[in-house]
């Protein structure tokens, strides 16, 4: 088994719930006493936060290219971010590092294409869903993304920031989360992407109406796939 580097902590929340989900795919496929190999480096969020909010893009770059080096000097095979919004600093992260990237996007869109849909809605962070380093990524693979009203777009902006990213969950932002998918379906979405690793805490297949690729499990499952791979020769 090749061993697994995740670049976490963005949030703790996100973190955790990758390691437990790595951890059930593989038992459920070597049975057992099995688990995955994995190096985990979880980052202060706050620190990483604020450079967000800063706009300090350069700054948060540097600090996850560091660690992104030290995982692969510290023996992992691939990287994983586990998180969907520093896949805007994938360039950067990955400068000078030997190991490759799983990126989340590209597992994501592989996965809705297979199932046969065309148009998905995105729930996410502000700079997921508006910047082009995600969105257009996703439409470059052919498909033709959906995302929020600006309205739809602040409330899930902040209840992921001021409530997932700590771990609480509240059943009037599933409401309100339910809601935002609701009018994203009628505006013609045949599919919903969970484009924050914590959105999962409040949506998941039994409570939207279309078909719900989660962004978390579908790049654990593509990271265990690479991982339980025979090495090149």
């Amino acid at each position: 088994m090749r061993m697994i580097g995740i670049l976490g902590g963005m949030s703790a929340a996100s973190t955790q719930i990758y390691y437990r989900t790595l951890c059930d795919l593989t038992r459920a496929r070597l049975g057992g006493l099995h688990s995955p190999e994995l190096l985990i480096r979880s980052l202060d969020f706050a620190r990483i936060e604020a450079l967000q909010a800063a706009g300090d893009w350069d700054s948060a770059a540097a600090i996850l290219n560091a660690e992104a080096r030290a995982l692969a000097a510290g023996g992992a095979d691939l990287l994983l971010m586990a998180t969907n919004t520093m896949h805007k600093l994938a360039g950067p992260v990955m400068q000078g590092v030997s190991i490759p990237l799983l990126h989340i996007a590209d597992a994501t869109a592989a996965r809705i294409l297979s199932a046969g849909c065309k148009a998905p809605a995105l729930m996410a962070t502000a700079f997921t869903m508006q910047q082009d380093f995600y969105v257009g990524r996703l439409r470059n693979a052919g498909l033709a993304v959906l995302i929020p009203e600006p309205d739809d777009r602040q409330a899930t902006h902040r209840i992921i920031y001021d409530e997932l990213c700590r771990d609480i969950v509240r059943p009037e932002s599933r409401q309100m989360f339910e809601a935002i998918a609701t009018r994203l379906i009628a505006r013609g979405a045949d599919s919903l992407i969970l484009g924050c690793t914590e959105i999962g805490m409040l949506l998941n297949q039994t409570n939207v109406a279309v078909p719900v690729f989660d962004t978390t499990l579908i790049h654990c499952e593509a990271a265990l796939d690479l991982a339980l791979q025979d090495p090149p020769s």
